[in-house]
């Protein structure tokens, strides 16, 4: 059979087998894109690169891994400059059942800053042995981060002063030293990795994405990227289409967008989340908790020790408390509802900092003294900064600022000095990247309605923006990260996408069991 009668033979099998009414997709039904290469490919990857041979050893402290080391360019877009490589640790956990083996699954990390991306296979091969029999589990410390090649930019003592006082407090002298405290941090980055920074972003971490599918010998990669790894997910997908056998995205950044946009919604998000569930949920524990018995009474109790906070922090060893550190403690919070009992126990010790018993002071210093740090926000701001263009305008953040401190107090106080930081940024965005979805399989996305970190408006623009994609709505929750949990309806979904090849025919709903 010749090439072209082939070709048109297979799209109208396909055209038959899209108009079959009530059946759920194969996950490659779209994958059958037109011959050429992906868009990714543009780069030529250097055979430095792509032949050498990934050393797996023993991971320190996760028995059950193996890791290496990658070497990569530190441009994508001109790895033949003879500038120095970075190196990227990578982990893998074998499939269980390498009789039955189906392929590789790579996990990416949130954040951008978080820590845990190498060690995350070992989480999933125990919360989804089922995947972990047929999947070689795979995951990385995506560049600037972790064991990888890392930004560096304020000690932990220049991050506390950064965190320091009350973002509320809209005095001049407040204002000023905000803005100069965001100047001196993007001014630290510059001075401790400044040639660095322009390369770490979500483009350049989605071609080390793919050399690593390369390396592992695999033709074609499945992905579960939650939080900004959904925007890594997206972005790779984007730039190599053809390479992609199952791609989740779960808890969405709106990466259709800006990172200023997507960041804008965030006051909204963490407010609702603490107002409508959190809140709600202390009200109700008032004779275990004693923060009041009605929401209204919880938030006046609230605000009554938050004052109290701005008069006289309290001081214990290493930790202060501040306004801006019992809001951080809400804020990393209201990420999972798991956490409410431990920081509702961590609230009692406000009352009465020196009755208050170990326990509960214990719980405090972590809720309080955990929140974000020198080593995430290091390449936090390095990715969101320079991912997308942002208004360096003060003037027009300064008059943000107080417009979200009044409507979203939690996080919108701190809308000043995040923006401020990225105003002072000292590189260019990264170039655009438009997702489509075009020539992707059916894409799964998962989003429960109260996520407060990434926003469910955000997904729904996201789900807009890629076509093909499948949205799982989680009601009833706000938590943050949907798979793997103990919800069994969104664990069907996913397994039977990942196992069975089967994905939805269209959105779907997935209610939270224990909401009733």
């Amino acid at each position: 059979m010749n090439t072209t009668s082939s070709r048109t033979r297979r799209a109208a099998l396909a055209l038959a087998a899209a108009t079959v009414a009530g059946l759920a997709l194969p996950a490659t039904a779209a994958s059958a894109a037109p011959e050429g290469r992906d868009p990714g490919d543009a780069v030529a990857v250097p055979a430095r690169y792509s032949h050498q041979i990934l050393n797996w050893q023993p991971c320190d402290g996760q028995p059950t891994l193996e890791c290496a080391t990658m070497a990569v360019p530190r441009d994508w877009n001109d790895p033949d400059s003879g500038t120095a490589d970075l190196s990227i640790a990578v982990s893998r956990h074998k499939a269980t059942d390498p009789a039955g083996r189906k392929g590789t699954l790579m996990l990416g990390a949130g954040g951008p800053g978080a820590q845990n991306g190498l060690v995350r296979p070992a989480g999933l091969v125990k919360a989804a042995p089922k995947v972990a029999a047929v999947y070689d589990i795979v995951g990385l410390d995506q560049r600037g981060v972790g064991r990888s090649t890392h930004v560096v930019c304020e000690t932990q003592e220049e991050w506390q002063e950064f965190m320091a006082g009350d973002f509320r407090d809209r005095s001049p002298e407040a204002i000023a030293k905000v803005i100069d405290n965001s100047r001196k941090f993007a001014e630290s980055c510059q001075r401790n990795s400044g040639d660095l920074l322009p390369y770490i972003n979500t483009v350049q971490t989605a071609h080390d994405v793919d050399l690593f599918r390369g390396l592992l010998g695999e033709r074609k990669l499945s992905y579960l990227g939650p939080s900004y790894a959904s925007m890594i997910g997206a972005y790779y997908g984007t730039l190599f289409p053809h390479r992609v056998d199952h791609l989740i995205l779960d808890s969405n950044i709106g990466w259709e967008g800006t990172w200023e946009n997507f960041q804008l919604g965030l006051p909204m998000s963490f407010q609702r989340r603490f107002d409508e569930d959190f809140v709600p949920w202390l009200a109700a524990r008032d004779a275990t908790y004693h923060w009041g018995s009605t929401p209204e009474e919880v938030k006046a109790h609230w605000e009554r020790v938050r004052a109290g906070l701005h008069d006289t922090p309290i001081v214990d060893g290493s930790l202060t408390i501040g306004p801006n550190q019992l809001d951080n403690g809400a804020i990393g919070t209201v990420y999972l509802a798991s956490n409410f009992p431990s920081f509702a126990q961590a609230l009692t010790a406000l009352d009465d900092w020196q009755a208050a018993g170990p326990d509960a002071k214990a719980l405090a210093h972590k809720a309080f003294g955990q929140y974000l740090g020198p080593e995430f926000t290091a390449e936090y701001f390095s990715v969101t900064c320079s991912d997308t263009p942002w208004n360096r305008d003060l003037d027009t953040w300064t008059e943000r600022g107080a417009e979200l401190t009044a409507r979203y107090p939690l996080a919108g106080a701190r809308t000043l000095a995040f923006s401020a930081v990225c105003a002072a940024w000292p590189t260019d965005p990264a170039p655009r990247v438009k997702v489509t979805g075009a020539h992707l399989p059916p894409t799964l996305m998962l989003n429960s309605v109260h996520d407060p970190a990434t926003y469910y408006e955000a997904a729904v623009g996201a789900h807009r923006a890629l076509r093909g994609s499948r949205l799982v709505t989680v009601t009833g929750s706000g938590d943050h990260g949907q798979y793997p949990t103990a919800n069994t309806c969104v664990t069907d979904v996913v397994e039977r996408y990942l196992l069975d090849d089967r994905a939805p025919e269209r959105d779907l709903t997935c209610p939270t069991p224990q909401a009733g």
